[in-house]
């Protein structure tokens, strides 16, 4: 089978040849339709260091079909249709059981309204489902949300379908304000054109936002972190969510005094609750992944599509690996 892989070296992607694995008891394989690159992690994390990678953290949002299941499993059958935390891949291979309702699930059968090209959003849309209930956002809340790439956006589309809040998206790409006015964001800042902080303060009086997520991370993330502290209200919540910095964050005591500071992964995982409101949220169409999948490539051009975001992010926003062709 075929799997893609990040070897020694910057910028390194290449698709490997590997043996399909077998399924043990408890576990299910899935072959790959589609599969979602994540810029913050796989950009971030992955393709831009210099050592390997190992394969099984290259990707974590694959949809497919289930074709072979361990003998202590029931619950799933062959050619169910399947969302899988699992690496970029032509089979991958997860359990299937989960000890708990507060447990993640790897395998997650999807309803049949979600489509592959949707199914691949299923775990980022869970955790933004996780991370706004964390949030507890009031019906009169003002929300900024720093960031609006694939975790933003899905945060914002959440806080939108809960109905509580005003939600003020900030980025500093043409094209990502742009969509995130077409996917209802109540408020849009150009951080190109205009001074964030200044608008915010103006949009709330001089107060300050209630709560700001700092959904951006990578060599922006200093800034931008400082940024939310800024237009944080006294008694407001910063809810940390951007990651891979490579750099302090600027937590300037003066400035964190009076409000709440929340690390973005909250609890451990992933409860049932969630999984099933972000599953419906997506066979609903609230969450609109076909705005937001602006590129799809066939597996084996799994190097030119990192290429794109990273190199041209201004065009690129989901990118799907169609694992059909």
């Amino acid at each position: 089978m075929k799997r893609v892989a990040k070897p020694e070296g910057k910028f390194n992607i290449v698709i490997e040849d590997v043996p399909v694995p077998e399924p043990g008891p408890s576990e299910v394989r899935v072959k790959a339709v589609r599969s979602l690159i994540s810029r913050g992690s796989e950009i971030g994390a992955r393709y831009t260091r210099e050592y390997a990678i190992d394969p099984e953290r290259v990707g974590y949002s694959l949809a497919g079909v289930v074709d072979a299941v361990g003998a202590e499993i029931d619950h799933l059958a062959v050619g169910d249709r399947v969302v899988a935390s699992a690496p970029h891949a032509e089979y991958v291979v997860r359990p299937a059981r989960v000890g708990s309702p507060h447990e993640q699930a790897q395998i997650v059968p999807m309803l049949p309204s979600v489509s592959f090209d949707q199914a691949p959003y299923y775990p980022l849309v869970s955790g933004a489902v996780s991370w706004v209930e964390i949030e507890n956002i009031q019906p009169n809340d003002t929300v900024v949300i720093i960031g609006q790439g694939l975790v933003g956006s899905l945060i914002m589309q959440v806080a939108k379908a809960n109905g509580n809040g005003r939600i003020i998206a900030v980025d500093a790409l043409d094209s990502r304000c742009r969509l995130a006015e077409e996917l209802g964001a109540d408020v849009v800042i150009n951080a190109a054109d205009e001074d964030a902080v200044r608008a915010v303060q103006k949009l709330t009086n001089g107060i300050g936002a209630d709560i700001v997520v700092y959904a951006v991370g990578g060599p922006a993330g200093p800034k931008a972190f400082d940024q939310a502290l800024d237009m944080l209200a006294v008694g407001g919540l910063l809810h940390l969510i951007g990651l891979y910095e490579d750099a302090p964050l600027p937590l300037w005591s003066g400035k964190i005094q009076r409000r709440r500071l929340l690390g973005g992964y909250y609890g451990q995982t992933v409860g049932a609750s969630a999984s099933r409101r972000a599953m419906e949220l997506l066979g609903s169409g609230v969450i609109q992944t076909e705005k937001m999948t602006t590129h799809r490539f066939p597996y084996t051009q799994a190097a030119e599509a990192f290429d794109l975001l990273y190199n041209r992010l201004n065009e690129a926003m989901g990118v799907l690996l169609d694992w059909e062709r």
